[in-house]
């Protein structure tokens, strides 16, 4: 599973690291602990992603490393953390992009199993995992690559980002494991969870802006089904101090009935995005609905249709993936 893999990286000499343009904890660390191994073996690294990095996310050191312009004189690309044509369209439409990507080795590292919808050849590199972190440490390992750490703090960063500090139902025995290996390394949780903590501090204006938001939800199927709505106008005035989606999911999740949570953004140009946490594992399928993907428990999506559409065919959605749940769970 590692060699192929391994045999584009040792054929390199200058390496292109891509982020999907919704960066997210694991694809900054997966990057930024790339970097280090891979600058170890040797190798010229750039950190490439299309948007900047949320303010959110800053307290990953060495995320001021990652640049906006793509480098064409590379010899291999490695895309992390997606195997998704809808979300990498920045990516594909900067000019020289996609030649690049249709005339180069690309190696792809996702931890997400709904299968690539990559429109260029590429070698995947995909694994059943908590994040995309937990596969690179499994590469590194399977080659003997050093993990210094800084490296090792990347991946625990990752990891713990994905799995909301190892507490998601997708964490396995083997993410525990992979975890203790890297604190063994030298990362440290306790130190992350510091910098995170400052980082997640909010102004009164963001916290009064939450209030808002909570307000703002609606309850679909008899409950199930949460939903809040974020225009352009509050990205605009909110995302640059914090993800106003971050900002309420995870308390729509924890409502009495709800099964899954969705944060929906609309965009000037018709584009909406949608973001999903589930308490069952069914976000996944919904998200396939519209294109998507991701994990059973989270999981997004982008689509380019009315609001009050996308709404109607979420509640399709859901309302199909609830009922095969329930039928699944009755028969087992």
């Amino acid at each position: 599973m590692y060699k192929e893999p391994a045999s584009l990286i040792d054929a390199a000499k200058k390496i292109i690291v891509i982020q999907a343009e919704n960066p997210d904890g694991d694809s900054v660390g997966s990057a930024l602990a790339l970097e280090e191994i891979l600058g170890d073996l040797g190798k010229d690294v750039i950190l490439y992603c299309p948007v900047e990095t949320p303010k959110y996310l800053r307290y990953i050191q060495g995320w001021d490393r990652v640049v906006s312009e793509f480098d064409t004189s590379a010899d291999l690309a490695i895309i992390v953390d997606t195997s998704a044509d809808v979300l990498i369209t920045k990516v594909l439409e900067t000019p020289g992009v996609r030649h690049f990507l249709e005339s180069h080795p690309v190696l792809v590292v996702d931890h997400h199993t709904t299968g690539s919808t990559l429109t260029f050849e590429h070698t995947m590199l995909s694994e059943d995992a908590v994040a995309t972190s937990e596969i690179l440490y499994r590469l590194a390992a399977d080659n003997g690559w050093k993990i210094n750490q800084q490296a090792a703090e990347n991946m625990l960063v990752a990891i713990l980002s994905d799995s909301l500090g190892l507490s998601t139902q997708n964490v396995t025995a083997e993410t525990y494991f992979v975890a203790g290996k890297l604190t063994e390394l030298g990362a440290a949780s306790s130190v992350i969870e510091g910098r995170r903590r400052e980082f997640m501090k909010k102004s009164p204006e963001i916290l009064a802006y939450k209030g808002e938001l909570l307000g703002r939800i609606e309850y679909l199927l008899d409950g199930k089904l949460a939903v809040v709505h974020i225009p352009w106008e509050d990205i605009q005035a909110y995302s640059d101090q914090y993800n106003p989606s971050v900002l309420v999911l995870d308390e729509m999740r924890l409502v009495e009935g709800v099964e899954i949570g969705v944060a929906i953004k609309t965009y000037p140009d018709g584009k909406i995005t949608g973001k999903l946490r589930a308490n069952i594992p069914i976000a996944e399928e919904i998200a396939g609905y519209f294109g998507g993907g991701g994990h059973k428990y989270a999981s997004g999506f982008r689509a380019y249709e009315e609001y009050d559409k996308i709404v109607a065919e979420l509640v399709t959605a859901t309302d199909k993936a609830l009922k095969a749940y329930d039928h699944d769970t009755q028969t087992t």
